[in-house]
């Protein structure tokens, strides 16, 4: 007999090729999702750069409604939509009364501590998937080693023919399974990892930006509040 793919496949018994098809769904969405986040967080470090150089007059200037305005197109960087949350926020604001008593500032402040935490989650977007397939999928290909043992041995059974060159076929496309397992597992959780570290990266980036963008605010308060007591003196 011979041991090639396509000759385990077509001798594999029904339970087995089920067990086979999920195994390879689960490698095609981990790929998926590895590939997706890789395009995604790679564009949004190119964008928010990019974004970055383009508000950087305007921040000098304290130009709100600017940054408000460049920040509103760049939909897919993420530093875009910190400064676009945050300072739609401070205007807010700004322009409203709050019966809590609380200043613009710290409004600013605790709203973008929210925001930071969406972001998180939408940078850790995917990352359940490869999680799960990591830890499941060898479980999975051990379900199918276990099946394809019983339907050989059923099969051994049922012509009673023994021996080991019996044996040893079924077992064979049995462990076509375990192996099958393991190789789902083992890239899901090196991408796991990998992603991980990289989102990680990002989101002390994120967060350092975010509290330049808060001194940058309580800046521009204490400029406004240092204006309204001079125009009150003269």
């Amino acid at each position: 007999m011979s041991f090639g793919f396509s000759e385990i496949w077509q001798h594999m018994a029904l339970p087995a090729k089920i067990v086979a098809f999920v195994l390879a769904t689960m490698g095609l969405a981990s790929l998926t999702v590895f590939i997706e986040r890789l395009v995604a967080l790679s564009r949004s470090r190119r964008d928010s750069k990019t974004f970055s150089g383009k508000i950087a007059d305007a921040m000098q200037a304290a130009d709100i409604r600017a940054m408000i305005a460049e920040a509103g197109s760049w939909k897919g960087a993420h530093l875009a939509r910190i400064v676009h949350s945050g300072l739609t926020t401070y205007w807010h604001a700004c322009t409203t009364a709050d019966i809590s008593g609380l200043s613009p500032v710290e409004r600013t402040r605790r709203h973008l501590e929210r925001y930071l935490e969406e972001i998180g989650a939408d940078l850790r977007r995917g990352m359940p998937v490869l999680a799960s397939t990591g830890s499941v999928a060898p479980f999975v290909g051990l379900l199918g080693t276990v099946l394809g043992i019983i339907s050989a041995f059923q099969g051994i059974a049922a012509t009673g023919s023994g021996g080991l060159s019996a044996v040893s076929a079924g077992i064979s496309e049995a462990l076509i399974e375990t192996a099958l397992g393991l190789a789902v597992a083992i890239p899901a959780v090196l991408a796991f990892h990998y992603l991980t570290s990289q989102i990680t990266r990002d989101e002390g980036t994120l967060n350092r930006a975010a509290g330049e963008l808060l001194d940058s605010i309580e800046d521009w308060a204490e400029r406004e509040a240092e204006a309204d007591r001079r125009g009150r003196v003269a």
